[in-house]
């Protein structure tokens, strides 16, 4: 059985059987019947033994590791575990169109939806488009995107300005897509939103960014030049090691730093902080 998607305009197929389909509940507002803008397909497997591989590099994150490496023919292998027990494995093409994800039982969906953000993040590197990790929300017709570490109240932020700014809604908690179009950014919701149920299918102009680091006070400035391609590089995933890759997102970052404004937001979780950053982000954005 197959499925066609479209996420901020770039199109994918899922093929699996139809049991995989009834746990994509998330997917649905993005489900599209026109397959003429697909660039992947992720064809999903069931597997009983474990796939091997060359280790290259891992990333852990809250009892998650993702493992990278290469097969004995070059391609690229990713492995996911939870609570070090392998979950599952994701093998593209070299061209990264084609994938192939195998599961090993119970955590069927987390293995898909892992695999479907690294196959979308590695065909769309060099289209002007990212993956970020950020909680965004839209005020007024613009997006406003909340970046910073694991812990560090993106998710408490955007609650802060659902509860004191009104007129504002929640786009996504987590993975958002950016996109630059004819010199302008964009922020769209994605299928991927973490452990916040938000799966909009929804775009705005980029308003502004903020990093947000915890403080026992609330103040806020304006990020110029090198520290906000930092604060903008350190939330977007991707094989930089991969020139390609390396290369798409560096032009992004780069667009992105000139045209988008980006500010530093030392804050206490309250209601003030929501407020000095509403009135600064949206009173000065060119």
């Amino acid at each position: 059985m197959r499925k066609h998607y479209t996420v901020a305009g770039h199109g994918f197929i899922v093929d699996a059987e139809e049991s995989v389909f009834t746990e994509m509940g998330q997917y649905l507002p993005f489900l599209d019947y026109k397959e003429d803008n697909t660039l992947f397909t992720l064809h999903v497997q069931n597997i009983a033994t474990p796939i091997l591989f060359e280790e290259n590099y891992r990333q852990e994150d809250e009892g998650q590791v993702m493992i990278c490496g290469k097969m004995p023919d070059g391609k690229t292998v990713l492995e996911y575990q939870l609570m070090d027990k392998a979950v599952g494995w994701l093998i593209c093409s070299h061209d990264y169109k084609e994938g192939e994800v195998y599961y090993t039982g119970e955590q069927r969906i987390f293995v898909v939806n892992n695999a479907l953000m690294m196959m979308y993040t590695f065909i769309t590197s060099d289209k002007l488009t990212t993956l970020f990790h950020s909680s965004v929300v839209s005020y007024q017709g613009k997006a406003y995107m909340f970046l910073g570490k694991s812990g560090t109240g993106k998710s408490t932020h955007s609650q802060l300005w659902l509860k004191h700014i009104e007129g504002t809604e929640l786009v996504n908690d987590d993975n958002p897509v950016v996109r630059i179009i004819d010199g302008k950014a964009r922020v769209y919701g994605s299928p991927w939103s973490g452990k916040t149920p938000c799966y909009r299918n929804v775009d705005f102009p980029i308003g502004a960014i903020v990093k947000l680091k915890q403080a026992p006070y609330n103040e806020i400035r304006r990020m110029k030049n090198i520290e906000a391609y930092v604060a903008l590089a350190m939330s977007i995933s991707g094989m930089r090691w991969n020139t390609k890759m390396g290369d798409g997102l560096h032009e992004t970052e780069n667009l992105l730093t000139a045209i988008v404004p980006v500010w530093h937001l030392s804050c206490l979780p309250d209601q003030n902080a929501a407020e000095i950053c509403h009135n600064a982000i949206t009173n000065q954005e060119s």
